[in-house]
C-alpha cells in the first residue's frame, strides 16, 4: 500500500490538535490506515547517503503513513487531515463547487482526432486566486509524483500537467504531431529541443526514462499548445519550461491526458478537490470545456455528488452487529459520505451521496467497510463461525482460488509441459531420476517434461513481465505430476497451490501471511513443532531453488506438503527476473483426508 510522508507539526497544525504519537497511532487504527514509521528528513538523507551522524534536536519529525491503495485522497497531507478533521467530528464533508460562469466564458481546449492514435482523453480545470506557501506546494508536486505511480500507473493511464495560467492564453490545443515537428523548451532546460531529441537526451535521466517507452515508438505524440502555439506539455514524459508554476503562481491550470477516460476523471478530482482549499473561494473550482473533433464536448471537472441507497439489513448483517438507521447515517458521515435513513417497500434503507472525494466507493460492500471502520473493528463482537466440510477436489480449489485472489494475487494458468532444463537447470535442481515423467519423442524442446512444481510458469510469466509496475503477485491451483510406483500407470498427479511475489523486496513476510491465511481457512491451527495436531513450519536448507537459511518446510499433520522460501539470485538470474522473489508451493490434497 502507498505510503504518505508528512511533517507532524504541519498535519497536527492542520488537524487542529497535537497528539502523543501513541495516541496518534490509535486515531490512525480507528480510522483504518497505519503509521508506519518516525522519521525526520535529515535521517532519510543520512540513511540514503550511509552516513552515521547523530541526529540534530531541532529536526523536523516525519510520520510516514500508509493509506489504502484505492484512498487516492489520502496521498498528501490536505487530503489526510481533512479526512481526518471529519472523523473526529471537527467539520462535515466540504461542498465541493464549479464557479459559475457562462459556457462562451469558460476556457476551452480543442482535441485534435489525430491524438485517438496515441491518447485519446484531455482533462482540464482551474484553480483560482491560489495561494501557495512552500509546504503546501512541496504538497501540491508530491501528490501528482504520488497519483503517477499509483493510479495513473506510471504515466500510461493519466498523466498530470500543471500550468501557470497567468503565462498561458486561451484557447488551448491537443495535437498529436510527428516528433520532428514539435520544438520547445522542457522544464528544467534553457535550450529549444525537438521532441525526438529531447528523447535521446531524456534516455540518461534516472527519473524520465523510465517514461519514454509509452510514446517514443509511436509516429505521433501528444502535446498540448496554447493558442499562440507556446507549449503547455509534452505527456506524458514533461512540462514546458515556460509555464511552469512557482510559489509566486496564482492561477492553475490542471490538464491531464489519459488513455483511460474514467481514471483521468478521478485523477483530476483528487487534484483540485486537494487544493481547492488554498484558492480564495474555498472548495470551488473552474470549469473547462473539452471540444472534441466533430463538435463532442464535455465540461471537466465532474464534481457532482452520486448518491445510492443501501439496505440497512446487508450493513448489519454483514458487519455482525445490530445497527440503527441513524446510527449508521453517523458513521458515515464521520467517513465522508453523506447520509440519511430512508425506507423502500417497507425495508429501512440508507441514502448515500459519495462526494467526489471518494472514487473507491462503488458498491453497497464498500459503504459497509465505512460504517465498519467507524464503527471499530475492535467493537464488533467476535463470532466463530463453523468450518464446511470439504467434500470435493474441485470445491477444495475454488475456496483456495478465491481467498488467495482476495489477498490480492492474481491467478495465471500455465503449461503442464515444459523443457528438462526448465525443470531442472534452471531451478538449480538435480534429476534424481525417480520424480520427473519424461516425454519418450517431444515434438519440441519446450515439452520434454511433465512439470513437477508449478513455480515454472509463476517465475516464467514474471520473466516476461518484469517491467510491469511491482509488486507482481501471481498465484496458479493446478496439478503437477510425480513418479509413482504404486499407480498402474508409473505416475501420479499431484494439485498444487503456489504463490509468487515479486517486488522491490522479496515479500517474504507477504508469503508467510499468505499460508497462515489459507491455513485459517482450512480450519488448522498452527501447533508447536513435532505436534500433529495442525501445521508448523521448520527450517529447511535442502532445497537449491531457494536461498540457503531463507526457506522453511510446512508439515501438516506430521507430513510434508510443501515449502516457501526466497528464491535463489541464480535462479532469478536463470529466468531474467531482475527483482527478488518469494515462492510458496502447497500440496493441497491433503487437507482432503483431515
Amino acid at each position: 500500500m502507498p505510503t504518505v510522508s508528512v511533517g507532524r507539526d504541519c498535519l497536527f497544525a492542520a488537524l487542529g490538535q497535537t497528539y502523543t504519537q501513541e495516541k496518534f497511532e490509535e486515531l490512525c487504527f480507528n480510522f483504518g490506515i497505519e503509521l508506519d514509521d518516525v522519521t525526520t528528513e535529515k535521517a532519510i538523507m543520512r540513511k540514503e547517503c550511509h552516513l552515521e551522524e547523530a541526529a540534530d534536536d531541532d529536526e523536523e519529525v516525519i510520520y510516514k503513513i500508509e493509506v489504502p491503495a484505492n484512498r487516492y485522497d489520502l496521498l498528501c497531507l490536505e487530503g489526510l487531515a481533512q479526512a481526518l478533521r471529519v472523523f473526529n467530528g471537527k467539520e462535515g464533508t466540504p461542498a465541493y463547487t464549479l464557479a459559475s460562469i457562462s459556457k462562451e466564458s469558460m476556457l476551452k481546449i480543442h482535441v485534435h482526432k489525430e491524438t485517438s492514435k496515441i491518447r485519446p482523453y484531455v482533462v482540464c480545470a482551474v484553480l483560482r486566486d491560489i495561494n501557495f506557501d512552500e509546504a503546501s506546494y512541496n504538497s501540491f508536486i508530491e501528490l501528482q509524483d504520488k497519483l503517477h505511480e499509483n493510479i495513473c500507473r506510471r504515466r500510461t493511464l493519466v498523466a498530470i500537467g500543471t500550468h501557470d495560467l497567468d503565462t498561458l492564453q486561451g484557447p488551448f490545443t491537443y495535437e498529436a504531431l510527428p516528433p520532428e515537428k514539435i520544438n520547445f523548451v522542457p522544464l528544467k532546460q534553457e535550450k529549444n529541443f525537438r521532441a525526438d531529441e529531447l528523447m535521446e537526451v531524456y534516455k540518461s535521466d534516472l527519473k524520465l526514462k523510465k517514461y519514454l517507452h509509452i510514446i517514443e515508438n509511436s509516429p505521433v505524440y501528444p502535446v498540448i499548445y496554447d493558442c499562440r502555439r507556446t507549449v503547455l506539455s509534452l505527456p506524458p514524459i514533461i512540462n514546458g519550461a515556460h509555464s511552469s508554476i512557482t510559489l509566486k503562481t496564482k492561477n492553475v491550470f490542471i490538464e491531464c491526458t489519459a488513455t483511460d477516460l474514467t481514471k483521468a476523471k478521478i485523477v483530476l478530482n483528487t487534484m483540485v478537490t486537494a487544493f481547492s482549499l488554498y484558492c480564495r473561494n474555498k472548495y470551488e473550482v473552474e470549469p473547462v470545456e473539452v471540444v472534441y473533433d466533430g463538435g463532442k464536448s464535455l465540461i471537466s471537472p465532474e464534481l457532482s455528488e452520486y448518491s445510492m441507497e443501501v439496505p440497512l439489513s446487508y450493513i448489519s448483517r454483514s458487519i455482525g452487529v445490530s445497527l440503527k438507521a441513524d446510527e449508521v447515517a453517523s458513521l458515515l458521515n464521520r467517513m465522508q459520505l453523506r447520509a440519511e435513513k430512508g425506507a423502500s417497500g417497507g425495508e429501512q434503507n440508507i441514502k448515500v451521496s459519495v462526494p467526489p472525494t471518494r472514487s473507491d466507493v462503488l458498491h453497497p460492500c464498500d459503504v459497509m467497510e465505512d460504517v465498519a471502520i467507524a464503527y471499530g473493528y475492535n467493537n464488533i463482537p467476535k463470532t466463530k463461525f463453523p468450518s464446511s466440510e470439504v467434500v470435493s477436489l474441485i470445491e477444495l480449489e475454488d475456496l483456495l482460488r478465491l481467498e488467495v485472489a482476495m489477498n490480492g494475487f492474481t491467478e495465471i494458468k500455465s503449461w503442464i509441459l515444459c523443457s528438462y532444463q526448465e525443470n531442472f537447470a534452471m531451478l538449480n535442481r538435480t534429476d534424481d531420476k525417480s520424480t520427473a515423467v519424461i516425454i519418450a519423442n517431444p515434438r519440441s524442446a519446450d515439452f520434454e517434461v511433465v512439470r513437477t512444481t508449478l513455480m515454472l510458469g509463476g517465475l516464467k510469466t514474471i520473466g516476461k513481465n518484469k517491467n510491469k509496475s511491482k509488486p507482481i503477485k501471481l498465484f496458479e491451483v493446478s496439478d503437477t505430476v510425480r513418479l509413482d510406483g504404486t499407480k498402474d500407470v508409473g505416475a501420479t498427479n499431484v494439485r498444487c497451490l503456489t504463490a509468487l511475489y515479486c517486488g522491490t523486496n522479496s515479500g517474504f513476510e507477504r508469503i508467510h501471511s499468505l499460508l497462515d491465511r489459507v491455513m485459517e481457512v482450512m480450519a488448522t491451527p498452527f501447533v508447536p513443532i513435532g505436534d500433529s495436531s495442525g501445521y508448523y513450519i521448520q527450517r529447511s536448507d535442502h532445497a537449491r531453488e531457494f536461498l540457503p537459511d531463507r526457506q522453511a518446510s510446512i508439515i501438516y499433520k506430521g507430513k510434508h506438503i510443501g515449502m516457501f522460501g526466497i528464491v535463489h539470485p541464480q535462479v532469478l538470474k536463470n529466468f531474467d527476473i531482475p527483482d527478488p522473489c518469494s515462492v510458496l508451493e502447497l500440496d493441497i490434497e491433503p487437507f482432503l483426508q483431515a
